[in-house]
């Protein structure tokens, strides 16, 4: 039986999924996650070990390895197959991942940024199936998209299209990407317990204790903003309108440049939707050109939390 390996790289954490060609989807057979290894050398050791390890305990040949995917966040050289020194990744200089993994795996691996193949997996298997032209949204620790144009993948001269959140929105708001009031600060995990902390300080002001503050600001985050949003906390719910107002704007801004036919939003937003859609869809409505919202859908992402197993998958299954 045919399968391919995913390798997903993070700050934190690394996952290795190793998966099947059903029909039309891709059937996952089996997953490892551990903690990342302050050594590039220690964590892609310890993933090639993995893909081995579980390919034994599947039955799985290595010999019928068709390919390798290894998502990883920016900045990196796709083509090069480079990880080019990431921000949550210290030491990770110029690693040579797609090299050493064939050589090791001997199978063909392709790289690509976390964004980048989200989008892929969602439009391969997700929300996006079927459309020719999709934008995805990451909306968890960062926000970043993978662009689907004229039914391919899209990644700049450089490898650098998609930072949507390193755009301004506002003058003034959450830092994000090193900016005040970016797509990023507004629109992040991060983003939101900035802007749940300094709401949350007006409020003390004006007599009011948001429920989120009760374990002290240490332990706020979007999770605590959007648990106390939905037991009718008025802060939390003004948190949430005008991260979904700043949401808005941002999707405007990309449907005017790009015309999709679906944008999809993974992490947060396909947690806290019912948060943010009413003030999203306002100013969405306000600002994009109403030509080519009409038949244009925003959707959560339909891989769910799983997006990053069926991401890694998709880069080694190809365009």
């Amino acid at each position: 039986m045919s399968w391919y390996a995913g390798l997903d790289i993070g700050g934190t954490k690394c996952a290795v999924t190793l998966g099947a060609p059903h029909e039309d989807n891709i059937d996952i057979l089996a997953k490892r996650s551990f903690p990342t290894p302050s050594r590039w050398e220690d964590a892609l050791e310890a993933m090639f070990q993995a893909v081995e390890a579980l390919s034994r305990e599947n039955g799985l040949s290595m010999e019928q390895l068709k390919g390798v995917g290894v998502s990883c966040g920016n900045p990196l050289d796709a083509q090069k197959g480079l990880i080019l020194s990431p921000p949550n990744l210290p030491g990770w200089d110029n690693v040579p991942v797609t090299r050493l993994s064939q050589e090791r795996l001997g199978a063909p691996t392709h790289l690509e940024n976390d964004a980048n193949a989200c989008a892929l997996a969602e439009w391969r298997w997700g929300a996006g199936r079927g459309s020719q032209h999709m934008v995805f949204l990451t909306f968890g620790t960062g926000m970043g998209a993978g662009l689907i144009l004229n039914g391919r993948l899209y990644r700049g001269r450089n490898g650098n299209s998609g930072e949507v959140g390193h755009w301004r929105l506002s003058e003034f708001g959450p830092v994000g990407y090193g900016k005040l009031g970016s797509f990023e600060g507004f629109c992040s995990g991060g983003g939101l317990r900035q802007l749940g902390l300094d709401l949350a300080h007006q409020a003390v002001q004006l007599g009011k204790s948001p429920f989120y503050m009760a374990q002290g600001p240490d332990q706020v985050s979007a999770k605590t903003i959007a648990e106390a949003a939905r037991k009718g906390d008025e802060t939390a719910l003004k948190v949430f309108e005008l991260c979904g107002r700043q949401l808005g704007r941002g999707l405007a801004m990309i449907v005017d440049i790009i015309n999709p036919e679906r944008i999809v939003i993974g992490s947060i937003f396909a947690r806290c939707e019912d948060l943010l859609i009413p003030s999203m869809q306002k100013e969405l409505s306000r600002e994009a050109l109403h030509d080519s919202l009409e038949n244009m859908l925003v959707l959560p992402a339909g891989l769910g939390e799983q997006i990053g197993d069926y991401a890694a998958l998709s880069l080694a299954v190809g365009e």
